[in-house]
């Protein structure tokens, strides 16, 4: 496990809820080094080494103003008919990524994981510690921690009758490509989830949200054909089991606030700015 990446994850997440609480005072870069104990040359350094571009310009991307620039771009069908019809993310800069999603059998589901086996693995991403798990037919656990013991018993709770096993599998390592700028190196992800229909169709269509693009609870609920049903997808996303694989963090409200996430608001806005900062390089 990269120690140093934790450490510089930790630094820059300080950093983002430094300015984001203080944004009306206009913190400058001496005051957000202080902040995280760095000097200005170190923070502005480690910052756009980080992101890719500096901690103006990323807190740009996390400006109210621009996330509501993408989202009123994004509103014609057009986007999500091409990610619906081509079922992938692209980018110019990132290459394709495809994930398919198999649900578990209606045993599996309702008996808690009884006759699976999940290996588990610890690693460190861009975005901080994670916890990977996977059965025999793909992924089917990612989540952010900050204690390694309490991840584990979460993961548990989801497949409670499993056996679980800690074994760094190579579908861990391929899956946690996708925390690179360059995914020429990723093969076919496959996801094995447990989850309802509506769950699974929610995620399906997270999915489809092209990497550095943002959608509301009410597009995700037009896109499963269910205009009215806005606070039920909220709930499916606040359960999706994968983190980032299945994008939910580029889910927002309508107004253009960011919102709650899983794995915490500070990460979330992190994860925007990074890709913004990346899709407009």
């Amino acid at each position: 496990m990269n120690i140093q990446e934790n450490i510089n994850y930790n630094r820059i997440a300080e950093a983002i809820d430094y300015i984001k609480t203080n944004f009306k005072n206009q913190p400058n870069l001496d005051e957000v080094a202080e902040k995280v104990n760095l000097s200005p040359f170190h923070f502005q350094r480690l910052f756009t080494d980080w992101a890719g571009v500096s901690p103006k310009k990323f807190l740009q991307y996390l400006n109210i103003n621009y996330v509501k620039s993408i989202l009123k771009n994004d509103r014609t069908a057009t986007l999500f008919d091409i990610a619906n019809e081509v079922g992938l993310s692209s980018t110019s800069r990132l290459h394709d990524l495809f994930i398919n999603i198999e649900a578990m059998t209606p045993g599996e589901y309702k008996n808690g994981g009884e006759n699976l086996t999940i290996n588990y693995s610890f690693s460190t991403t861009v975005f901080g510690k994670t916890i990977v798990g996977s059965t025999n037919k793909g992924i089917c656990y990612i989540a952010f921690f900050n204690n390694e013991k309490q991840a584990l018993e979460l993961m548990k709770t989801y497949f409670p009758k499993a056996t679980i096993a800690e074994k760094n599998e190579s579908s861990h390592q391929n899956a946690l490509k996708i925390f690179s700028a360059d995914w020429s190196q990723t093969n076919q992800l496959k996801l094995h989830l447990k989850g309802t229909d509506f769950q699974l169709k929610v995620w399906d269509a997270l999915l489809k949200i092209p990497f550095g693009k943002l959608a509301t609870y009410g597009q995700i609920s037009e896109l499963i054909n269910n205009p009215k049903a806005s606070r039920a997808v909220g709930s499916a996303i606040g359960d999706n089991p994968v983190a980032y694989l299945i994008p939910c963090h580029r889910v927002i409200q309508a107004t253009g606030q960011i919102g709650g996430y899983m794995w915490g608001p500070t990460r979330k806005s992190a994860i925007l700015g990074w890709e913004a900062a990346h899709i407009n390089k």
